[in-house]
């Protein structure tokens, strides 16, 4: 846990940045949000859209800075180099290579920066503070517009050698021609099966409307037809994929947080179905699905925890 002074935390997404003052015991004491156009950075060149990231992230924290911040934690989608602070590339900002998103920042606010994978912030939020607390190991999945993964292993966040691991949301889980395009730009990823968008899209689809998946949860918890076929199809997809991590990592815990779980009565029993299916015999029914506790502040809570690791 945060153990002296207080941290800022910001969790970044394509059009919102949260930004918050934790203290010791992840309380949250201040937040604020700020809508931002990070989706749209792809026509600035890399000098420009690292700077207006930059730029973006500094004048949000300015309200919360004061002598008695420690640090600055960061949450960012996109694939870091270990703990370096580096931002290898992000999918949504193509341009961006080799970005020192925590080097730039810190010397801008002048103070100590950590940034990670989103996802991973995720997960140690969730280990630390939530659902996987006193878990050895954790798999953690984040449902949104994509699908994240972040994996803690004997108490501490794995990155892998060059800080890609559980890239959970491109685990394959269609084949053939008719497997749908991801926007990574394979075909057959769980992403484009059960992500926000993937629901949202497969309901138009069928039902010629096109809803928010919030709704479309809404509607399945109602007993609508075509929200809960495609709540239990989306669900037996990450039952599957989660089948696929769990034959390489043989763990027993993993977390699920996103809005799909405000359908979890329908999400819950589907996935383990699916899991148990493809799972091999001695793996099943061992292992548990969690819905998240701290929800939409796992990261942000993650992200202040990362001046918590071990040196």
């Amino acid at each position: 846990m945060i153990e002296k002074g207080d941290v800022l935390a910001a969790d970044i997404g394509g059009t919102n940045l949260r930004l918050a003052r934790v203290q010791a015991g992840g309380h949250i004491v201040r937040e604020v949000r700020v809508q931002t156009n990070f989706s749209q950075l792809t026509e600035l060149s890399s000098e420009a859209a690292a700077q207006a990231i930059v730029d973006t992230i500094s004048q949000a924290a300015q309200p919360l800075l004061d002598a008695d911040i420690v640090g600055l934690g960061i949450g960012f989608p996109g694939f870091f180099m270990g703990d370096s602070g580096i931002l290898a590339s992000s999918p949504n900002i193509p341009q961006l290579d080799n970005f020192n998103l925590a080097e730039l920042l810190s010397n801008q606010l002048h103070i100590p920066v950590s940034a990670q994978n989103d996802a991973l912030c995720a997960a140690i939020g969730e280990h630390t503070f939530g659902a996987g607390k006193g878990h050895k190991n954790l798999l953690h999945i984040t449902l949104g517009t994509g699908i994240g993964g972040g994996f803690i292993l004997n108490h501490q966040p794995y990155t892998g050698e060059h800080g890609m691991a559980m890239e959970f949301g491109h685990l394959c889980v269609a084949h053939g021609q008719d497997a749908r395009l991801c926007g990574c730009g394979n075909h057959g990823c769980v992403e484009a099966y059960a992500s926000a968008s993937a629901i949202s899209a497969r309901y138009a689809e069928i039902s010629g409307e096109q809803l928010e998946t919030k709704i479309i949860f809404e509607r399945g918890i109602q007993g609508n037809h075509e929200a809960n076929v495609i709540i239990k199809s989306a669900a037996s997809y990450l039952g599957q994929a989660i089948a696929e991590a769990i034959k390489l990592l043989d763990i027993q815990t993993v977390c699920i947080s996103g809005g799909l779980i405000g359908a979890w009565n329908i999400l819950h029993p589907n996935i383990m179905v699916s899991l148990n299916n493809n799972l091999i015999p001695p793996q099943q029914n061992k292992v548990r699905i969690l819905p998240s506790i701290l929800k939409d502040n796992a990261g942000l809570l993650g992200a202040a925890n990362l001046f918590n690791k071990p040196k």
